[in-house]
């Protein structure tokens, strides 16, 4: 049982973090574990399912679909924060007002699209819907959406009606994630669906700028998409450590931030 009395706004977080921990959770064992009655956990669950929240089991509750990919995105997201953000910090020192810019989808690039709003005149040219809200309401800046199939599970749009989209634009400046980086500088990405995406990033772009923090470094992942020789710099954090390091200077112009690990 959790000492103490807690506010209701509190009581419906902890909810929330237990079912994006675990598949269910059991309404006697809510209650327990607050120190409330039976009701008033049924009167939680009720309000959390009239949102959409929440799917009310017998006995219990379930994540709803929606919610159990928005805490998981967050999860991501919050990995490694403080690396991405100094590597976004260091990212946009690469842009000029004015520039035409591809943003990749993934986490980092994300930390970058939030630091870009500094800038004048720019244009972001993305496939990633979460760049797309992050933007929204930011003043200068010109955001073109780069329409599709929305992937299964992800913020973002793929397909060949995406990648013919993308042949239609030229950028000063790609922004492009990676889910490895191995020794020799290539890219690698978990989805088959994004590799062509970042490909045509980079190919129809006058400079691209790799953003990985260090746990992605030096790994190997599903699909390559970049060789050391396809991209300008890659932006990583100290982590990587001085052996990697030297090995990936000898391919690619490696550009190192530094954060809390």
């Amino acid at each position: 049982m959790i000492k103490g009395k807690m506010s209701r706004t509190k009581r419906l977080e902890r909810i929330r973090d237990d079912l994006s921990r675990q598949q269910d959770v059991s309404i006697e064992n809510l209650a327990d574990k607050f120190g409330v009655t039976i009701m008033t956990i049924h009167r939680d669950l009720d309000f959390l399912e009239s949102n959409g929240e929440i799917i009310k089991t017998h006995g219990g509750a379930t994540m709803a679909k929606r919610f159990t990919f928005e805490f998981a995105f967050r999860g991501q997201q919050n990995k490694h924060h403080d690396c991405k953000k100094a590597i976004a910090v260091r990212a946009i020192k690469e842009v000029k007002d004015g520039d035409i810019i591809m943003l990749d989808t993934g986490t980092t690039t994300l930390e970058v699209a939030r630091f870009l709003k500094v800038k004048k005149a720019i244009t972001i040219i993305t496939t990633s819907l979460a760049i797309v809200s992050e933007l929204q309401f930011a003043e200068g800046i010109q955001v073109v959406f780069l329409g599709g199939y929305l992937r299964s599970g992800s913020p973002d749009m793929h397909g060949p009606l995406t990648e013919d989209n993308i042949e239609k634009f030229r950028a000063d400046i790609a922004f492009v994630g990676a889910d490895g980086v191995d020794r020799e500088a290539n890219t690698f990405t978990d989805n088959l669906e994004v590799a062509n995406l970042s490909k045509r990033m980079a190919k129809n772009s006058s400079k691209v700028v790799v953003v990985s923090d260090s746990s992605k470094v030096c790994r190997e992942s599903m699909v390559k998409v970049l060789s050391g020789a396809d991209y300008d710099m890659l932006i990583t954090d100290s982590g990587v450590g001085v052996k990697n390091l030297d090995r990936l200077k000898k391919k690619v112009d490696v550009e190192v931030v530094h954060c809390k690990q």
